[in-house]
């Protein structure tokens, strides 16, 4: 969940709940007004009734005044000190309809007789103008709520576009062009402390980099000149006719142990290379192309153990790769298929326009997922050339480039499938 939506969510969940309490409070509010005021009202009425009767009747004389919203009559009971108010239904004459009203109850002595005096207010009109109050309150409290929700969106939406900024760079950051990179001073303090962190971090990776980078080419360089020195001797000791089958055997041991030192040593600093981004992509290669070269570099080596190749390359599966690693990735899927297949196998390469795949029969078991792309992790075949390296280095162009390759095996044969997402 965006830290925007989570804000927003927060902000919901705090302001419904108080926008819920005032409005209530509100109507609660307006409501005791009205009824003060009714009550207020019906006193007065009270009193100037008392007053008009107290002049107008003469002393023990009873009678009975009845109206719609008016009932007096002399009762057998004490005087009140206070009247009582209180809601109840009455009946509207003119409306022929029941309708909710504010009633007060009194006995007062008038001129020395007890009488109870029943004073009704209708309702009726404060029933509408809760009713249309509460339709405002809610239609200016939604207003209210939706304006919050968009100013609050709008203005977090601006405060976070600093961030929003940063984050793209990040995305789009590539190790060569790392240094070119820079997180610009906001408004915002927090902000300029990340931006600041991210500026440092960003020159210790270019840094890295460079140093790394220095590392490989250097490495490639001094590593192989002693390499192939030592290859040479040995060699030149190979001519040599006073040497008895024993040494030429030694010697022999010597060379493979070194070419094999030196396949390892091009192998790592590949690894190493890819690692650090440095193969730019230059152009759009066709692994049908590729394979087609492989395939006649491999040809000796697939007639010497008899191997059947059948290919389908009708729909080219093209890729954004640099050219050296795409042969590498060809030459390693297709080398591994002839060296662990057996005399008489069979070989099947397929492309389509997502998907790339390697099928060799083989008489070892299928691979352990935990144990495929390890570096260094031999399939069983016996090759003591082999350096162990190869499907790591597929596996390291795959991830390098956003694909993704599965292995399976099934009725003898064993699978490697690269596939665009």
């Amino acid at each position: 969940m965006r830290l925007l939506t989570k804000t927003t969510l927060y902000f919901l969940l705090a302001m419904v709940p108080l926008l819920a309490g005032a409005g209530f409070y509100l109507f609660y509010y307006f409501g005791k007004e009205l009824d003060e005021r009714d009550d207020l009202d019906l006193v007065n009425n009270e009193l100037q009734w008392i007053r008009y009767l107290e002049d107008q009747t003469s002393p023990r004389t009873a009678f009975i005044l009845r109206g719609p919203e008016l009932l007096i009559h002399p009762i057998d009971d004490f005087p009140q000190r206070y009247p009582t108010i209180i809601d109840t239904i009455g009946y509207s004459l003119k409306a022929n309809k029941r309708i909710p009203v504010r009633q007060l109850s009194h006995v007062v002595p008038i001129n020395g007789v007890p009488y109870k005096l029943t004073i009704r207010k209708s309702q009726e009109q404060k029933s509408v103008l809760v009713s249309n109050l509460t339709r405002l309150m809610l239609l200016v409290f939604a207003a209210l709520f939706l304006a919050t929700l968009i100013f609050n969106f709008l203005i977090s939406k601006s405060l976070w576009k600093p961030f929003r900024l940063s984050l793209e760079k990040i995305r789009g950051a590539e190790l060569q062009k790392m240094e070119a990179i820079h997180f610009a001073e906001t408004n915002i303090a927090e902000f300029n402390e990340l931006n600041s962190s991210l500026n440092s971090m960003t020159r210790k990776i270019h840094n890295d980099y460079v140093n790394m980078k220095e590392f490989t080419e250097n490495a490639a360089h001094e590593m192989q000149t002693p390499l192939a020195v030592a290859k040479s001797k040995l060699e030149l000791l190979l001519q040599d006719p006073g040497l008895d089958d024993e040494q030429v055997q030694s010697i022999v041991q010597a060379e493979s142990a070194l070419n094999r030192l030196s396949k390892l040593n091009q192998s790592l600093l590949l690894l190493a290379k890819i690692e650090n981004n440095q193969y730019e992509t230059t152009e759009t290669v066709s692994l049908a192309q590729t394979t087609n070269k492989y395939l006649k570099l491999f040809e000796e080596v697939i007639r010497d153990k008899d191997v059947r190749v059948e290919t389908h390359l009708e729909d080219d599966f093209m890729l954004s790769l640099h050219p050296f690693l795409a042969d590498s990735l060809v030459s390693n899927l297709i080398g591994n298929a002839v060296k662990y297949n057996y005399k008489g196998g069979n070989l099947i390469i397929s492309s389509g326009n997502r998907h790339f795949r390697v099928s060799n029969t083989s008489l070892l078991p299928p691979i352990a997922s935990e144990e495929l792309f390890k570096r260094f992790k031999k399939s069983g075949g016996g090759d003591e050339t082999s350096t162990g390296l190869g499907l790591a280095i597929v596996k390291k162009i795959i991830d390098a480039h956003g694909l993704s390759i599965r292995y399976h095996a099934e009725s003898g044969l064993h699978h490697f499938t690269i596939e665009k997402p």
